[in-house]
């Protein structure tokens, strides 16, 4: 169902009712991922994390990656930040 760099690869998944009655299948929140600092990308203008995920990773897909370590919900939280944190590992 995902692609194996994806966060949600091997996920389980279940089924919830709507409020209309219907049972949908949904994937379950994963568990965080034990990310390890590698150390602070100094972002320039233009620079987007799928650019330094592709950078760092090889995949810019792995941009999620980049805003766990740095605790944020939206990657966009970290458009104007300077110092981007860069977790370790693929």
């Amino acid at each position: 169902m995902f692609d194996r760099t994806s966060r949600y690869y091997g996920v389980p998944t279940g089924t919830v009712t709507d409020h209309r009655g219907r049972t949908v299948q949904v994937v379950l929140v994963p568990d965080a991922p034990k990310l390890q600092l590698r150390g602070e990308h100094l972002r320039r203008q233009g620079q987007r994390l799928d650019h330094l995920a592709g950078f760092y990773f090889g995949d810019p897909h792995g941009y999620w990656k980049i805003a766990e370590l740095a605790d944020v919900m939206h990657p966009e939280a970290l458009s104007e930040a300077r110092a981007i944190p860069i977790p370790i590992g693929t």
